[in-house]
């Protein structure tokens, strides 16, 4: 995320500019009246990504300018990271100042929270890291209390563990996910627990088996298992596979499989034009399949997968770039009408929206 102006008493007024075009953009396909999910205007974001440069011999954090991307624009704290993070600044950069063996090559700092307060720490720097840093580093990471990692290139040294467990109540239960550093996890973690909410009681109606494609770490996939006999996940990450599988085993989730696999693949497989050694002892028309659940990349789904997900009764999508959302609505609108929708508020102060929408067969 760029450096941008912060100004919690716009923060309505921005939204409501962000709701207006949503509405907008969808009304040709009679756009029902969104759930909206509110961020908090301060102390949202779970993750954030620092320049290191020097001031007057200090060592300082800076982000770039988005009018000026050359520019690294130092700062002090960053109050839309969460409260976890901007406590931790301050006294990251002072111990990095103290000690020539942790400042020197430093160029930039990563940090990943959680809402239940884990934080992991990484830094980023220009030459190879020695045992002396390690050592260093070490007596860090035990001083703060937190999990660090360090990164040269080609180079990455574990001091602990790199992921942070996140944890949350969701329906009266408790979930917890596995969370690795440098894989995608959702920044804002309370808007994700009101997506979460948003999409489980959708789905409490619906019945029958799922399909969820893209399931990357779990993070839906947890949420939504109870509500549905069977689901079928697929992902083509493998460290996402791998934080998926210890998430279902970490939440007692035992009706779900997951499969390595890319939605453009398993639709092949799905229409039978081709097979997969991936799906072997998977009986793909055992399954009852009422919904599928999609969160696609940017680009949205392809013709493939279009013509896929046109064969549910029920279509769960969540995006985060509405113009391709408004393209498949638009491909799908035959065939399925919008039945519910949401805007979700996962980046206040930008002009990203992230949205979702119910399609039922008409």
């Amino acid at each position: 995320m760029p450096l941008r102006k912060i100004n919690p008493a716009a923060y309505d007024a921005l939204l409501a500019e962000k709701i207006a075009r949503y509405r907008a953009d969808f009304a040709p396909f009679d756009l029902p009246e969104p759930h909206i999910a509110r961020s908090a205007p301060l102390h949202y974001r779970l993750r954030a990504e620092f320049q290191i440069v020097r001031r007057e011999g200090q060592v300082a954090y800076a982000m770039f300018n988005p009018d000026n991307p050359r520019e690294a624009v130092p700062l002090e704290t960053f109050p839309v990271a969460s409260a976890t993070i901007c406590e931790m600044m301050p006294r990251l950069r002072d111990e990095l100042q103290a000690s020539e063996l942790l400042k020197d090559y430093l160029f930039r700092v990563d940090f990943l929270s959680t809402l239940s307060g884990e934080l992991l720490v990484t830094l980023v720097y220009k030459r190879p890291l020695r045992p002396l840093w390690e050592a260093a580093a070490r007596d860090l990471a035990q001083r703060l209390n937190i999990q660090l990692i360090g990164r040269s290139r080609g180079q990455k040294l574990v001091l602990g563990r790199d992921w942070v467990e996140e944890s949350f109540e969701l329906e009266g239960r408790q979930l917890r996910y596995q969370q690795i550093e440098g894989a995608f996890s959702q920044p804002n973690g309370e808007v994700n627990r009101q997506m979460l909410a948003w999409a489980c009681a959708q789905a409490d109606t619906l019945g029958g088996d799922l399909l969820e494609l893209y399931c990357g770490n779990g993070n839906f996939t947890i949420a939504l298992a109870s509500h549905y006999e069977r689901v079928l996940a697929t992902e083509m990450s493998k460290t996402s596979v791998h934080a998926a599988q210890y998430n279902l085993e970490a939440n007692r989730v035992d009706n779900v499989k997951v499969v390595r696999i890319s939605a453009e693949e398993f639709s092949e497989a799905y229409s039978g034009t081709k097979e997969f050694t991936r799906l072997a002892g998977i009986d793909l028309k055992g399954y009852r399949f009422s919904t599928v659940f999609v969160d696609p990349p940017r680009a949205g789904l392809d013709d493939g997968t279009l013509a896929l997900v046109r064969g549910f009764d029920h279509i769960l999508y969540i995006s985060c770039n509405p113009e391709t959302l408004k393209a498949n609505v638009a491909a799908l609108h035959d065939t399925h009408r919008i039945a519910a929708a949401a805007a979700f508020d996962q980046f206040p102060y930008t002009d990203h929206l992230e949205c979702g929408l119910l399609l039922s067969r008409r």
